[in-house]
């Protein structure tokens, strides 16, 4: 092959079976959040046929999607489809919307939930991608999310995903979670396709949690590696990590089984391996001696973790959970504590049954 060839998209292999039943309604979905992931899932969501309105909160980079045709700023060379729309106007975007789908930080989760309540008071169903507590109350999104728009069902999508790869269409598996079945089978034909396995799940507890608290860990799986201390200790980490995030789920609502799927060990492991995560990254900038500043001007995008770090070490001791490794990562990022002292610190922890 010409070294200047595009190589295809990997396949799924043909004999897999698909995970469920799903809808091939075509529909408008408003897609809340023009960063790299609010891009990536309108992007899907326009490549399966649906006609999708991409809405940003600042005109100036919406305008840069209009008149580049991609999100240069995060997804370079990716074109978006012709059936995709930027806006800017939220009321425009979600007024005739079948689904508005939130891809929004968790900081700014509640008020945009509060401005479409204003727009659609009545609106009948919401899902968001968005992965994180909402840093007011330290209250999962869904909590939020009934607040405002106590009518509508709700979903969550979360699992082992990178925006670049879902983008160009890599292969990708996620999970919808709701509080009614139904909707996680809507919501997951929306975004089902070749390359795109949405798998549905009813514990929309447990999904929420693993998909913020993983990035804690990704936090400390980068500091981990970028002290030198080598796969061995990653191993451990990602494996003890899990046990403080099932421990803190279950003790919030969530289900066991949930944190050994997609939207658990599946988003841990791929977030603390891989330096495509912007948690990783942080731990990394972190271990090299960089302040937190710095290291969050470096990355140029939301670092989930660091709030969630926060938020997570507060609903966790109010819930009497013990989360070393969260608790030692919160002392680095709001404490000042060395990242070496903090290794050290869970490395000096007494020896007990696993």
């Amino acid at each position: 092959m010409p070294s200047n060839a595009r190589r295809k998209p990997a396949k799924w292999p043909k004999e897999r079976k698909k995970p469920t039943e799903l809808s091939n309604t075509r529909s408008h979905i408003a897609v809340l959040g023009a960063g790299s992931w609010g891009t990536a899932l309108a992007i899907q969501l326009a490549r399966n046929g649906n006609g999708v309105t991409l809405w940003g909160h600042d005109p100036t980079e919406v305008n840069a999607l209009l008149q580049d045709g991609e999100n240069r700023q995060f997804l370079p060379g990716v074109p978006l489809p012709s059936n995709l729309t930027p806006s800017s106007d939220l009321g425009t975007a979600i007024d005739k919307a079948d689904e508005v789908l939130m891809v929004v930080p968790s900081h700014a989760f509640a008020e945009v939930c509060r401005e479409i309540a204003g727009f659609r008071p009545g609106l009948h169903a919401l899902s968001w991608a968005t992965k994180g507590f909402d840093p007011a109350s330290n209250e999962l999104l869904s909590t939020i999310a009934a607040r405002y728009l106590p009518a509508a069902d709700m979903a969550v999508i979360s699992g082992p995903t990178f925006a670049s790869e879902v983008a160009r269409g890599l292969p990708t598996a996620i999970t919808v979670a709701s509080n009614q079945p139904s909707y996680a089978t809507t919501v997951a034909g929306y975004l089902h396709g070749d390359n795109f396995r949405a798998y549905t799940s009813d514990d929309l507890i447990g999904v929420q949690v693993g998909g913020a608290t993983k990035n804690v860990m990704a936090i400390a799986a980068g500091i981990s590696d970028g002290l030198g201390f080598g796969a061995n200790a990653r191993a451990a980490l990602i494996t003890r990590g899990l046990r403080e995030i099932t421990l803190f789920g279950m003790a919030i609502g969530g289900k066991a089984e949930t944190f050994v799927g997609l939207a658990g060990l599946g988003d841990l492991a791929l977030t603390c391996t891989d330096d495509q995560s912007r948690n990783r990254r942080m731990g990394l900038a972190l271990a090299a001696g960089k302040d937190l500043d710095r290291a969050r001007k470096e990355i140029g995008q939301e670092v989930e973790g660091v709030a969630s770090a926060r938020e997570i070490r507060a609903k966790a001791k109010s819930l009497g959970v013990e989360m070393p490794i969260t608790e030692q990562t919160y002392r680095v990022l709001y404490q000042n504590l060395a990242p070496a002292q903090a290794v050290r610190n869970l490395l000096d922890r007494e020896a007990k049954s696993e």
